[in-house]
C-alpha cells in the first residue's frame, strides 16, 4: 500500500513546492492538493463537514499553478488533484493544463476529480448544479479524446467542438489515471464507466462496503476489479486503521496535512512518515 499527503495549498501555508520537496524527502509517493476557484460570500450550500466553512477553501492558489511547482521542485513523488472541479473548467483548456502538467513532470500526475457541493461557487461558471454530473462526464470523455488523438472532436449536449489540434500529449498511455472522487453508489459506477479509480474520503464512507459495491459494478461490466485501484483520502493515520485498509486492498492512503506554515506541517509530515518505516 502506498502513502500520500494532501493540503490545501493555502496562500498562508507551507508553499506548494516547498511541501512537494519535504514530502518527496519523507518517503512519500504522491502529493494532493483540492481545488476551489473561489467561495461566494453569500450561499445556502451547506459545508459537507459541518459548520462555519473553513478559512483554506477561500485561500487556495490556482491548483495547476500549486502542481506545476510542485512537480517542478520533485523527481519521484506523484503530484494529483484531489479534486478538480471539472464542472468549473473549460475541458480544452484542462485538457492542456493535464498535459502540460503530466509531460513536465515525466509522467507523475494523477487527475482526481468531482462534481463539487457548492452550488453557488460552480453557478458563477456558469454551471447547473442538478446536471453537474452529465456536464462532468462528457467533458470528460472530450478531454480524453483530445488527448488521444492529434485531429479531436467532440459532440454532445454540453460539450461541442469539431476537429481542433492542442498539444502536448500526456506522458502517461492514454492518459494520467483519472479518478473519481465520491462515497455514493453513482460515484462508484461513474468509476467504471469513464475513470480508472476510486477516491472516497475514508473517515466519511464505509470502504469496504463501497469497495464490495465497486468490484461488482465492475464485474457487470465485464470489467475486472483490480482495474480500479482505490485511494483514501482523510485516513486515520493509525496501525490498526493502516492495515484494515491494507488487507482489503486499497492502492494508495492519503493523510490530511494542515494548511499552516512549514514550522507546523514539517512535524505532522515525521508524524506520518513513521508509518513508512
Amino acid at each position: 500500500m502506498k502513502y500520500g499527503v494532501l493540503m490545501f495549498p493555502a496562500d498562508y501555508a507551507m508553499p506548494p513546492h516547498e511541501l512537494a520537496v519535504a514530502a518527496e524527502e519523507r518517503g512519500f509517493e504522491s502529493l494532493f492538493f483540492p481545488e476551489h476557484t473561489h467561495i461566494p460570500t453569500s450561499r445556502t450550500s451547506p459545508y459537507p463537514g459541518g459548520g462555519e466553512l473553513p478559512k483554506e477553501y477561500s485561500h487556495t492558489h490556482d491548483l495547476f499553478v500549486a502542481l506545476g511547482a510542485a512537480a517542478a521542485a520533485t523527481k519521484t513523488i506523484k503530484i494529483g488533484a484531489g479534486i478538480c472541479l471539472v464542472v468549473e473548467r473549460d475541458p480544452i483548456t484542462t485538457a492542456k493544463e493535464v498535459a502540460t502538467v503530466d509531460q513536465l513532470s515525466n509522467g507523475r500526475f494523477i487527475f482526481g476529480i468531482g462534481g463539487g457541493w457548492n452550488a453557488e461557487e460552480m453557478g458563477n461558471h456558469g454551471t447547473n448544479f442538478k446536471t453537474r454530473w452529465k456536464l462532468l462526464r462528457e467533458r470528460v470523455l472530450a478531454m480524453k479524446e483530445i488527448w488521444a488523438k492529434d485531429e479531436a472532436e467532440f459532440h454532445g449536449e454540453f460539450v461541442d467542438f469539431d476537429p481542433i489540434w492542442s498539444w502536448p500529449k500526456p506522458v502517461q498511455k492514454p492518459h494520467p489515471p483519472i479518478l473519481m472522487g465520491g462515497g455514493t453508489n453513482s460515484a462508484r459506477q461513474r468509476v467504471v464507466d469513464f475513470c480508472d479509480g476510486w477516491l472516497p474520503i475514508g473517515l466519511a464512507h464505509d470502504v469496504s462496503a463501497g469497495m464490495k459495491d465497486l468490484a461488482e459494478r465492475a464485474q457487470a461490466a465485464g470489467k475486472k476489479p483490480e482495474d480500479f485501484p482505490v485511494s483514501i483520502f482523510g485516513a486515520a493515520p493509525d496501525p490498526d486503521t493502516m492495515k484494515q485498509y491494507a488487507d482489503l486492498g486499497v492502492d494508495r492512503v492519503n493523510f490530511w496535512v494542515p494548511p499552516e506554515p512549514t514550522e507546523k506541517v514539517l512535524p505532522v509530515l515525521d508524524q506520518y512518515a513513521r508509518m513508512l518505516k
